[in-house]
């Protein structure tokens, strides 16, 4: 299997009075490594990267090599400005990444010329591996598959964080291999949003870039191995009967209701996230904490 393909969980990055909990994400880490999932993304999106500096970000990428118990390891390196995102690189690589992880970060909006170039600086500044990541929700980029076709083509690209898929089957399928036609063997695809893990997987990505797996991470390997397994029915009706944990992710945004998640299991100190961003409110937990009731989801 590639090294980019299964179940990619991605931990929270969980701060104690604006330092990184240190010993809570080690923790975080190790309970993947326990569940065995296929690989770790640290520094995601769920891992608030972009609130943390340099030595900050270095630090997590360290910490989750050392506790990850030889699992690959893949670090997020968006910056705003490419010498930063190079230094970032560089700290992956120091702190023994199997790969890195690229969003396009943007204050004044980027082009796709620009977006390329940042590609092309950072597949030629190191060989590491490189997920090209679309959140057009937090960069506010939208890749085309042109771009993809471009990107793709530079040195050490590896796989594509697709946003999603369409819901009906069908279409999901099409979707998937009509971006699978224009880009090399070598590149996996990996379908996030986690709503869309299952019918990503059964659609023919390799990879399900996961939110919810980097706090409840049996659940999500759980659906991950029906879907790669070929159960599509018992992975599509697994994924509908979380429908209310999704549905608190539409509402509150998944880091947001897995950083609520974490607290209320006891995985991480209470308002963990970085201020500005503010968790769920005492209303909102308490529906949520009625879902993770609901569905079992306390591991």
């Amino acid at each position: 299997m590639s090294l980019f393909a299964g179940l990619s969980a991605f931990p929270l990055t969980p701060l104690n009075r604006d330092r990184i909990d240190e010993r809570s994400f080690a923790a975080l880490v190790q309970r993947l490594q326990a569940a065995g999932v296929d690989s770790i993304t640290a520094l995601g999106s769920t891992g608030s990267y972009a609130y943390l500096d340099g030595a900050e970000r270095d630090r997590v990428a360290a910490l989750a090599v050392e506790h990850a118990g030889g699992i690959p390891v893949f670090v997020g390196v968006g910056e705003l400005r490419t010498s930063r995102m190079l230094a970032r690189i560089d700290g992956a690589q120091a702190a023994g990444a199997s790969g890195i992880m690229l969003a396009p970060l943007g204050y004044q909006k980027l082009n796709d010329q620009e977006v390329f170039e940042l590609f092309a600086a950072a597949s030629t500044h190191s060989e590491l591996p490189i997920i090209l990541y679309d959140n057009p929700g937090t960069t506010h980029f939208a890749f085309t598959p042109q771009l993809y076709t471009r990107i793709a083509q530079l040195p050490n690209i590896a796989s594509i964080k697709i946003p999603g898929v369409p819901a009906e089957p069908a279409a999901a399928l099409g979707h998937v291999r009509r971006l699978r036609s224009v880009l090399p063997a070598r590149v996996t695809l990996g379908v996030s949003g986690d709503q869309f893990g299952a019918a990503g997987l059964l659609a023919g990505c390799e990879a399900w870039y996961s939110v919810i797996g980097g706090t409840l991470p049996r659940l999500a390997l759980s659906l991950a191995r029906l879907a790669t397994s070929g159960q599509a029915d018992a992975a599509l009706a697994e994924s509908r009967r979380l429908a209310p944990l999704w549905e608190q992710f539409a509402r509150f945004g998944s880091l947001r209701v897995t950083a609520a998640i974490a607290e209320q299991l006891g995985l991480v100190p209470e308002n963990c996230l970085p201020l500005p961003v503010q968790g769920l409110d005492a209303r909102q937990r308490t529906e949520l904490a009625r879902v993770v009731a609901q569905l079992g989801l306390a591991e």
